[in-house]
């Protein structure tokens, strides 16, 4: 009997909901990886998951990067692609799983994209907070001050509610991957920034629709596209050309901290890294940095033409 790719497909994102538990965010991501699977079945003329090979697959993920999606995208659309064989061997409807010894592709060695810290004081301080600024000129500094006060992924700031900053003590708390919670300490000039967002400018963009603390225009909550689109605005409005997100703010903080002297470990826990590993990135951005200034300063750093 053959085995219908989109009828699996909903079978396993049905138990996923249900027996996993797992977030809305994972749910649609798996969703949008799986349909993209099942389309690309059905553009190869597979209607059976039984006449899938392993050529097959590895065959899908080379197409993916042919078509630019970057190595981890195509690594996660990988790992989709498997759970649903390995569904399907587990349920009975699949004989041999052809997917599981399919390798990732190599995402080579990245070292995440930083601002120098004269970069992210120009970013900040390019957004105005004195008579003319407007609601949104304050909560976008406000924004921007909290993303590299704290190194919180841009979600977690997003989540924060007002009751969150009213009396905070300088600690946040936030919740992130895993449901992890983890307490930051925000500092002094972003709890000014957030100060002058609430008494000048929160309260023109409210319209009692929710308890956000950074709002749209509209009342609502701030969506991280929106979120994307001030943080790029505002490095227009500082002059710097690279391209920019509120992550890069997440990865400048974690590099300016280990330049500063900061323990590996310590990183870790404010950014909310189960790994320390995954950390240790970070230490490669601040090695190179070393190494770009011995190479400059360093009298026996470059021969003598």
């Amino acid at each position: 009997m053959s085995v219908d790719p989109r009828g699996l497909a909903t079978q396993w994102i049905n138990h996923l909901t249900v027996e996993r538990g797992l977030s809305a965010n994972t749910l649609s991501n798996y969703q949008r990886d799986i349909e993209r699977y099942c389309e690309w079945l059905e553009a190869s003329q597979i209607t059976d998951l039984r006449a899938v090979s392993t050529t097959d697959v590895e065959n899908y993920v080379a197409e993916l990067r042919r078509r630019g999606l970057a190595a981890s995208s195509a690594g996660r659309a990988l790992v989709v692609a498997r759970g649903l064989h390995r569904f399907g061997v587990a349920e009975g409807h699949l004989d041999v799983d052809v997917a599981q010894d399919v390798q990732p592709p190599s995402t080579g060695t990245h070292l995440p994209d930083t601002l120098t810290i004269d970069e992210v004081e120009h970013l900040i301080e390019a957004i105005p907070t004195g008579e003319e600024a407007r609601a949104e000129d304050l909560r976008d500094r406000a924004l921007v001050e909290v993303l590299y006060g704290t190194g919180a992924r841009v979600s977690e700031v997003l989540r924060l509610c007002v009751d969150d900053l009213t009396d905070c003590g300088g600690i946040l708390r936030f919740l992130g991957k895993g449901s992890k919670e983890r307490i930051v300490p925000i500092g002094g000039k972003a709890l000014e920034a957030v100060d002058a967002y609430l008494v000048r400018g929160r309260p023109q963009l409210s319209k009692g629709k929710s308890p956000a603390l950074f709002l749209n225009k509209r009342g609502g909550a701030l969506s991280r596209q929106s979120a994307w689109a001030v943080i790029k605005q505002c490095a227009q409005r500082a002059g710097i050309e690279a391209e920019i997100s509120p992550h890069t703010l997440r990865h400048s903080f974690a590099t300016h901290l280990l330049e500063g002297g900061a323990d590996v470990r310590v990183v870790q826990e404010l950014l909310g890294h189960s790994s320390v590993t995954t950390t240790q990135i970070y230490t490669h951005v601040s090695a190179e940095n070393l190494r770009s200034v011995w190479t400059m300063a360093h009298p026996r750093a470059r021969s003598r033409g």
